[in-house]
């Protein structure tokens, strides 16, 4: 019954690509090989997901997070994919309302604004008071979506099968990366966890060090209102930030000056919430940043988050010095940290590769450093030399793309190095000690102390598998034979020569002390012994023929 439900869409989904990419589909079917598939130009792909709908949309926002998988071009052309689609009607809208709260709407609203204030794929948002005055959003998710939503993921995921067959599908992981995007944005349809991610972000922005957390904010989640399909939060009145007009604003600051503090607000905002908490807003367009109308700056969507172990944290933090300092075996080195360290990887080739990339920075002034453009050349020469990069990667470089895209729209004066050049030492230090450097270094002596006491364990088993058949070592070097015959023969003749001086020295010492007869005979016994075996070791020498 599914299968047949689904061939309608199969037939739609031929139509789309024939109607954007006649040449290249025919170029496909006629000349192109199953295991090398090639795709269509990037507009063209990108034209192909948007007449395809709202989950092929979803499928290219994902892919633009991935430029391990992809070139720039193409990462470039689908980070623009906007997911705006014309509003459901109200009466249909009211109706998911309605079943998700169980109850008469006039007894929890006051007022609802039936013209949606924002559409998108899923879902649709809309202004609305409370029946205790407050006002909030009420973000609805749009009637018969998780029906589309099945019905594409079924189809990807058979699509995905079959390419997962050829040799392209097994070295880009086609099968896994279709499971990602399937699982994402099922949990997209659970506004709950959209939900957690804010009330999460919230939190961790209510504390810095960095920036002022009053000048930041974050929705307040009504907790008792949101449901799976219906999302509730405080609503916040402004507009995005590159539209807003700074130069009206009556706080009495200069415009200019306005432009620099939100820059590095964002920028510490951000760098707080990859290098030091480990969990990110991922999708920090210029829609998602609005300026309100009280002076301060808010975060939107947080539907798209990243999250960063400490490991990664560190070696992120690493890399973007080695970066700074143009500085290719390092950022070699990191790549491959970051990597599977299973895959087989040729050094010299990655560094040379860096090297080559980073020389066209050289003459450029740090001022002038795009970073987020080198951090996704890092990542494509990684996936030229078939590295597999973690996923959150992509999040993280797609974060970084549209923060530093968005300050430099909202301040052509921005100079990054000036903006992190104040957190490096910040975030070393966190690096290093943490927030309590007593208890890190007290952690330190004693991961010192285990070290001591493991490492003459560890020390004999090596040695126990050196000299059993766990672990064998085989060299075919030519006159290797000879050359250990010549040391076991030297190291004999050393040793003799060392027990025949003993041997002597301690006749002298019991000829010097004897009192008794009996400490005499063992002195002549030790001289005449110690005599013989020099005796002998000067003949075998003599025969060797090798007395110089």
């Amino acid at each position: 019954m599914f299968i047949t439900q689904t061939v309608p869409r199969q037939r739609e989904i031929i139509e789309v690509l024939l109607r954007n990419g006649w040449d290249y589909m025919r170029r496909l079917l006629t000349g192109g090989k199953a295991d090398r598939p090639q795709l269509p130009t990037p507009a063209v792909l990108k034209n192909i997901l948007v007449d395809l709908g709202p989950v092929y949309i979803k499928l290219g926002q994902l892919l633009s997070t991935r430029p391990d998988l992809l070139s720039g071009a193409y990462i470039d052309e689908l980070s623009t994919l906007q997911d705006e689609v014309p509003p459901v009607p109200w009466s249909e809208v009211e109706i998911i309302i309605r079943k998700q709260l169980n109850k008469p709407l006039s007894e929890i609203f006051t007022t609802i604004n039936p013209v949606a204030v924002a559409a998108g794929s899923i879902a649709q948002t809309h202004r609305a008071t409370l029946a205790n005055g407050r006002e909030v959003a009420l973000k609805v998710q749009r009637p018969g979506i998780d029906v589309t939503v099945s019905r594409d993921i079924a189809l990807i995921e058979g699509i995905a099968d079959l390419v997962s067959r050829t040799d392209f599908g097994q070295i880009y992981e086609i099968k896994a990366i279709a499971d990602e995007f399937c699982k994402a944005l099922e949990d997209e349809l659970d506004f709950t966890r959209e939900a957690g991610f804010t009330e999460q972000l919230r939190r961790n922005l209510s504390q810095s060090k960095w920036f002022d957390p009053q000048k930041l904010v974050v929705a307040e989640i009504n907790w008792e209102l949101t449901t799976p399909k219906l999302l509730v939060m405080e609503w916040l009145d402004g507009e995005p930030i590159l539209s807003a007009s700074l130069e009206n604003h009556k706080n009495g600051k200069d415009p200019s000056a306005e432009r620099k503090e939100i820059t590095s607000l964002l920028f510490r905002a951000f760098s707080q919430q990859l290098y030091v908490d480990g969990f990110f807003h991922a999708d920090p367009h210029p829609g998602n940043i609005f300026y309100l109308k009280d002076g301060r700056v808010a975060l939107l969507d947080c539907g798209m988050v990243g999250r960063l172990d400490p490991r990664t944290q560190q070696i992120l933090i690493e890399m973007l010095l080695a970066i700074v300092d143009l500085d290719a075996q390092r950022c070699a080195q990191l790549t491959l940290q970051l990597s599977d360290v299973s895959q087989k990887v040729n050094l010299s080739r990655l560094e040379s590769d860096y090297d080559r990339l980073l020389r066209k920075y050289f003459n450029l002034s740090l001022s002038q450093l795009n970073f987020s453009e080198v951090v996704y050349e890092i990542f494509q020469v990684a996936r030229n030399n078939r590295i597999r990069l973690p996923s959150n990667m992509g999040l993280y470089a797609k974060t970084i793309a549209n923060l530093e895209g968005l300050a430099r729209s909202f301040n052509p004066e921005l100079n990054f190095l000036d903006e992190i050049k104040p957190l490096i030492t910040d975030l070393f230090r966190q690096q290093l000690f943490g927030d309590a450097p007593v208890r890190s270094l007290l952690r330190t002596a004693l991961d010192l102390k285990s070290l001591s006491l493991q490492s003459p364990r560890q020390l004999e088993l090596v040695l126990e598998r050196i000299t059993s058949e766990t672990l064998q070592w085989n060299f075919s070097l030519k006159g290797l034979d000879s050359l250990r015959r010549t040391a076991d023969d030297a190291a004999n003749r050393l040793s003799f020569s060392i027990l025949v001086g003993s041997l002597i020295m301690g006749a002298a010492i019991v000829s010097s002390n004897a009192k008794t007869n009996q400490l005499s005979i063992i002195s002549d016994v030790l001289f005449a012994t110690a005599s013989l075996l020099g005796i002998w070791l000067i003949i075998s020498i003599l025969r060797s023929g090798r007395l110089r």
